[in-house]
């Protein structure tokens, strides 16, 4: 066959993969409801701001279905509910039928700058990271090789498992040495919040001995001088960090918290956004531990250059759901990620989630050598779980 006729030939004919669709749902992994109520008592109620509604953490998860001319379907799981449903189908999909999906950095960039002007942070930036895992997932069941390979290979057999959950003991009965204690205490309280805080952390620390890693995640509820109170109040159970005191946009309050306390570390990143907002973080020295979500912050793509920036800086990287299959093939594959958090572990989540999940034994997760992610969805779990708004 002469040059001329091979590129006659159709593209999948001449081994070259198109991306042929692009479908995407709404896929929940955990209820709404656990994330606030709608119900208020009156136009003061606190629940107000805490209400996350149906776009937030997980109860907001999407996910996003790529097939080829080739045969080949790429699962990607991203975040943003029906908003960023809307975003891909009416937008982003244009970018990427017909396109080659191994020129993922290439799309990546496109898709970014295309929605520049609506997205950079939040739901834009959600929906891309969905697309852009969905792509790698690609990647690798075409080298018919797990994606952790494709990143250069393990760093390590097997990844230690801290557990976010006020059920610690749990955790101590299935060999986890790392636990997150969601702390829902708030400035309006007073000392009393404080101490009950305080007492339940303690408490926590007695159960799980004093040799074990203990953390709280503060979900953006407290302000600076709170929080420096409280560090104070807390030193005695040691903590290792304390994550998201403030609201993320509040860059000169983490600097000062990363100044002033010295009882523990400060966290950040669950709610930051591509390289252009860690670079942020770094700079302006708000973080001491750095939490990027890989289906949130930009996809694998993105999630490589947060990893060099947290290198270069050495700051440890600790991604927010590092335990999902997605993020679990990242930390394999990164040197200074020591630690995952919980993803299924613990949860009453879905059969999705469970197909997203690794094996976990005895504390620490353990990677598939399945081709791409190794995520185990079917159609039939797509039509039992998915919802379009």
């Amino acid at each position: 066959m002469n040059r001329r006729m091979f590129l006659a030939m159709p593209l999948a004919a001449q081994g070259m993969q198109r991306i042929d669709s692009v479908r995407t749902w709404v896929m929940p992994l955990l209820p709404t409801a656990r994330f606030g109520t709608a119900k208020f008592k009156d136009d003061h109620d606190p629940a107000r701001t805490r209400w996350f509604g149906p776009f937030s953490q997980l109860a907001g998860s999407i996910l996003v279905e790529i097939k080829t001319t080739g045969g080949l379907t790429g699962y990607g799981l991203g975040g943003g509910g029906s908003a960023a449903v809307h975003v891909i189908e009416t937008h982003l999909k244009d970018l990427l039928l017909r396109a080659d999906p191994s020129n993922i950095e290439l799309l990546w960039e496109q898709m970014y700058q295309s929605s520049l002007f609506y997205g950079r942070k939040g739901v834009a930036i959600q929906a891309i990271s969905g697309i852009d895992l969905a792509l790698w997932d690609l990647a690798g069941k075409s080298a018919n090789q797990p994606v952790y390979k494709l990143l250069g290979g393990a760093t390590k057999d097997k990844v230690a498992v801290y557990l976010t959950s006020k059920n610690v003991e749990m955790g101590v009965t299935q060999g986890i040495r790392a636990f997150k204690l969601p702390i829902d205490s708030s400035p309006h309280e007073g000392a009393a919040g404080m101490k009950r805080a305080a007492d339940e952390i303690a408490a926590a620390r007695n159960k799980i001995g004093p040799d074990a890693q203990l953390m709280i995640d503060v979900l953006c509820r407290w302000n600076v001088d709170y929080t420096i109170e409280m560090a104070e109040r807390l030193a005695p159970s040691k903590l290792y960090f304390i994550e998201e005191p403030l609201n993320p946009d509040d860059m000169a309050g983490y600097a000062r918290l990363c100044e002033r306390v010295r009882s523990t570390k400060i966290a950040h990143g669950e709610h930051e956004y591509t390289r252009y907002g860690f670079e942020n973080v770094i700079a302006r020295g708000a973080a001491h531990v750095l939490q990027p979500d890989i289906t949130w912050s930009g996809g694998l793509t993105e999630l490589r250059k947060i990893a060099a920036l947290a290198s270069v800086h050495q700051l440890p990287l600790i991604p927010h759901r590092g335990g999902s299959l997605y993020g679990l093939h990242f930390v394999l594959a990164t040197a200074h990620c020591d630690l995952a958090e919980s993803f299924g572990v613990g949860e009453k989540g879905n059969d999705i989630m469970a197909a997203m999940s690794p094996r976990f034994a005895n504390g620490y997760l353990y990677p598939s050598d399945k081709p791409g992610f190794g995520v185990d969805i079917t159609e039939a779990l797509i039509q039992k779980h998915a919802r379009r708004a």
